[in-house]
């Protein structure tokens, strides 16, 4: 006999699917022989059903252990992460202002060094020799100042004496006139020769010419005098030109000596002691970095930018920074600079965080985790990271109600280090799996066990 339908099933539905459409294809004896040969198929294939049902039942009566959480309501902090770079707040490279021999280092390499301590010393014997010799050019110079000053007090002699005689001559010249003219008129009245008239004119000429004589004598004294006084200008400005040289030297021999600009930590020793410095040299001789404050960089992308300026109106915002594998807390700072643009090649905007690094954890050229801090959401329903699970739905969480697990939809806020905003879904007080949600489906039975590392004596 020709078989007429051979089918292997697990489910009832399946075996039907398959035998009714050739059920009304066949003759009266064919459906009967079709009858009789899926009849057991169709027995066994309930069978299975039914067992699988029960199983399903059984499995999801029986508790699946499970921890869980409580659903808090607190303040958490909006926070942007980023990886940032330590940069040290100044870098001074030290270069000699004069040359010689490097007699002295006063430091050791990398040594933290502070404002004001002695680094090296340079020959200083030529620098102390023209400071010396400037000393000696303002001695002379003093000394040609008080010449010059007693010049001018003799000139004002000379001029005071020249007026004396003056004021003599003068005195002399009118009583000569006097007398020419006395003379004179005795010469028309004939009491007297002419030769003795002629005489007193004369007298009385010579008297004139001598009071002339002495006036220029007054102008060239007081003449000699601004000659003097101008000698004495000339003299102090010598004194003057002397004393700029010796400030000079001063400085330049100030120079020999070379102390820090600022506290910080030195390099690379670039000279050692013996070795000849040239003044103003490409290469310093120390570098001099700066670490207490510190700087750190990161960027954030440029979306971000709104949010950093609505929350920064407010004050300063606060800036953490972690060195990779440090267990130690976190070095806090504060927001200092934002750059006054977008780098246009990877839509970024650079930032600047400054530290006040007393312990030194925060080393320049180091990677860092950086966390900004925006502001606070007060009153925000929070659960453990991993109660979060996600379905082709969105994202979800398995609610226990009386040792009944339920899938409760959720929204997602931000996630704050292990735990999760929950904008909507739930509610404070509510107890969510974290661990074992791969065994739960909706309205299985769960038994509580404590999470790894709690104490599971206390009751005891």
């Amino acid at each position: 006999m020709r078989c007429l339908v051979s089918v292997r099933v697990t489910k009832p539905s399946f075996l039907i699917a398959q035998i009714v459409p050739r059920f009304h294809g066949l003759t009266q004896g064919g459906r009967f022989w079709l009858l009789i040969l899926g009849l057991p198929y169709l027995c066994a294939a309930c069978n299975a059903s039914e067992a699988q049902s029960s199983k399903q039942a059984a499995a999801k009566n029986r508790p699946v252990p499970v921890v869980v959480a409580t659903v808090t309501q607190k303040t958490i902090p909006i926070l942007l992460k980023a990886t940032g770079t330590v940069e040290a707040y100044s870098t001074v490279s030290v270069k000699s202002q004069v040359g010689g021999q490097l007699t002295n280092v006063y430091f050791q390499q990398g040594q933290n060094v502070k404002k004001g301590d002695l680094l090296f010393q340079i020959d200083s014997r030529a620098l102390q020799a023209a400071l010396m010799q400037a000393n000696a050019a303002k001695a002379k110079d003093l000394a040609l100042v008080k010449q010059a000053q007693a010049n001018v007090v003799k000139a004002i002699t000379q001029v005071s004496q020249s007026k004396a005689n003056v004021a003599k001559d003068v005195a002399q010249a009118t009583n000569a006139d006097v007398q020419a003219q006395r003379y004179t008129t005795l010469l028309k009245q004939g009491a007297i020769s002419k030769e003795q008239a002629d005489q007193f004119q004369t007298t009385a000429d010579a008297q004139r010419a001598t009071v002339k004589a002495d006036r220029d004598g007054v102008a060239n004294a007081q003449a000699a005098v601004a000659a003097a006084q101008a000698d004495v200008q000339n003299a102090q400005a010598a004194v003057a030109a002397d004393e700029a040289a010796i400030d000079n030297a001063k400085v330049q021999l100030s120079y020999s000596s070379i102390y820090s600009p600022i506290a910080g930590r030195t390099g690379s020793l670039q000279l050692n002691r013996g070795n000849l410095v040239q003044a103003n040299a490409t290469d310093p001789l120390i570098t001099i970095s700066q670490v207490q404050p510190i700087y750190v960089n990161f960027s954030i992308p440029q979306r971000l930018l709104p949010d950093l300026k609505k929350y920064s109106t407010n004050g300063k915002l606060e800036v953490d920074a972690l060195p990779p594998k440090d267990p130690g807390h976190p070095e806090r700072g504060e927001l200092t600079f934002v750059d006054s643009g977008v780098n246009t090649q990877t839509g970024t905007i650079q930032l600047k965080g400054t530290f006040a690094n007393n312990d030194e954890r925060l080393v320049p050229g180091q990677f860092v985790n950086v966390v900004l801090k925006l502001t606070e959401e007060p009153n925000a329903i929070t659960v453990p990271t991993p109660a979060v699970q996600s379905g082709q739905q969105g994202s979800f969480v398995f609610v226990v109600t009386n040792n009944k697990a339920e899938v409760r939809p959720v929204t997602v806020g931000d996630a704050v280090n292990s735990e999760t905003v929950i904008k909507q879904g739930l509610k404070s007080g509510e107890q969510v799996v974290t661990d074992g949600q791969f065994n739960l489906v909706a309205g299985s039975t769960v038994q509580v066990k404590p999470a790894v590392g709690s104490n599971t004596n206390s009751s005891k």
